[in-house]
């Protein structure tokens, strides 16, 4: 059975994404994630936002795949969502450059 576009979002996913906006720390995060994922998705998790940061700094992707050890066709579906997904990537992006940018 193929996943459409909009199969991903049911009750059990608003339901995740509805615990995850109530952390409120990074350690509570941290422990949230360990409790709730494999050290592996984890990890993959870890990896696609590295990969993400790096195509937005304009790495090549030689230089992502030996930086992060994804695979080129990785980081080739991961920057297709950069530029053509939900705006998610972008959207988080733009935060972490504002949170940065704010005077101490």
């Amino acid at each position: 059975m193929a996943i459409t576009d909009n199969d991903w979002r049911s009750e059990p996913t608003d339901a995740l994404l509805g615990a995850i906006l109530r952390l409120e720390t990074p350690d509570e995060a941290a422990r949230f994630f360990r409790d709730l994922c494999t050290l592996g998705e984890l990890r993959d998790l870890a990896q696609r936002w590295a990969v993400v940061r790096m195509l937005d700094q304009g790495l090549h992707y030689a230089e992502i795949s030996k930086r992060s050890g994804a695979s080129t066709a990785t980081i080739t579906r991961i920057a297709s969502w950069l530029r053509h997904g939900e705006g998610g990537y972008q959207s988080m992006l733009a935060r972490m450059r504002a949170s940065v940018d704010e005077p101490a």
